[in-house]
């Protein structure tokens, strides 16, 4: 299967990594030339619109930083859609809106293409080892076509139902990681102000029933103070937006989310769209007039799991 990679950023690039290590004839674009020479250098081939790729592959997928980049991608100017052939596929990786990937998923149907959304969870470190997890909404049938292609990308992979479901779903989990975050932040900040030794204050946290995925992995970056999570406070208000929204449609009267929206949108303000999103700790930071950190943890996160081909987790049955 000849596989063509739209989007070589921070998770992007990882995931096309793991398609490229692991042996697939691959087709890469991004809008940042050295990303794209740096695929080349290491054995893909480059297209240079998502046009000229469709017209070579059997399978599309996108992982873009939002909704209207990958509207352009598909139905823009020299877009999938000018060449869509019957049965090809698009996999739309990125963090988006599902009412969008309705959309865009009925034009590529109409052409005959298939369609599923594949957002994934888990940070950086595990795209990079192919250790992720992955969501899949869409029919059945195409999931277990691609199955393959998603198993050398991730480690756990969910169909979680129809075309939409597993962005919803994203959107929800990413959601979760910024609440955790947020009161990580804190919780941090408590200690670090009440005296209390970091380092000691880090594993009474991960031992108890206080503990996260999120606190495992953002605290140690926050307690290191480089925050370098590779996630951003604009991806943070796009996703925990997205939520919001999704409750909203559907008359859920939030309060966690539309203050957790704020505080990002207000460490924004303070620190910048791109500033790391473990910094939103710098508002207590500098209102505290203190630095929280601790000794020997490590600037960014790793993962300590080897490689394996990923498999289908199957979700509970009803009833």
């Amino acid at each position: 299967m000849k596989i063509g990679f739209i989007g070589l950023g921070n998770v992007g690039a990882k995931l096309a990594g793991t398609l490229l290590r692991n042996g697939y004839a691959l087709t890469v674009r991004d809008l940042d030339p050295q990303l794209v020479q740096d695929f080349v250098r290491r054995g893909a081939t480059s297209a240079d619109s998502p046009r000229a790729m469709a017209a070579v592959t059997d399978l599309i997928i996108t992982c873009l930083p939002s909704p209207a980049a990958s509207a352009a991608v598909v139905a823009g100017s020299d877009g999938l859609l000018e060449v869509l052939r019957p049965g090809q596929i698009w996999l739309e990786m990125s963090t988006t809106d599902h009412a969008e990937v309705l959309r865009l998923g009925a034009l590529i149907q109409a052409r005959g293409g298939l369609v599923m959304d594949c957002p994934v969870s888990g940070g950086c470190h595990r795209a990079a080892t192919g250790n992720i997890s992955i969501f899949a909404g869409g029919e059945r049938a195409t999931f277990e076509r691609v199955l393959p292609v998603l198993a050398t990308m991730g480690r756990r992979i969910l169909h979680t139902g129809p075309l939409g479901s597993a962005s919803r779903l994203k959107v929800v989990t990413n959601y979760l990681c910024t609440v955790h975050l947020a009161a990580l932040a804190e919780a941090l900040t408590v200690c670090s102000v009440a005296g209390l030794d970091m380092n000691t204050a880090y594993d009474a946290i991960r031992i108890s029933s206080g503990n996260s995925f999120v606190h495992e992995t953002e605290s140690q970056v926050i307690l290191n103070g480089s925050r370098d999570i590779n996630f951003t406070m604009d991806l943070v208000i796009k996703d925990v937006g997205l939520f919001d929204q999704l409750a909203r449609d559907h008359h859920v009267p939030l309060e966690l989310s539309p203050l957790v929206l704020e505080m990002f949108r207000d460490g924004q303000r303070r620190y910048g769209a791109r500033e790391f999103s473990p910094n939103i700790i710098r508002r207590l930071e500098d209102a505290c007039q203190v630095r929280v950190l601790g000794h020997g943890f490590p600037a960014q996160i790793t993962d300590d799991e080897p490689e394996e081909r990923g498999y289908e987790v199957v979700a509970r049955p009803a009833g």
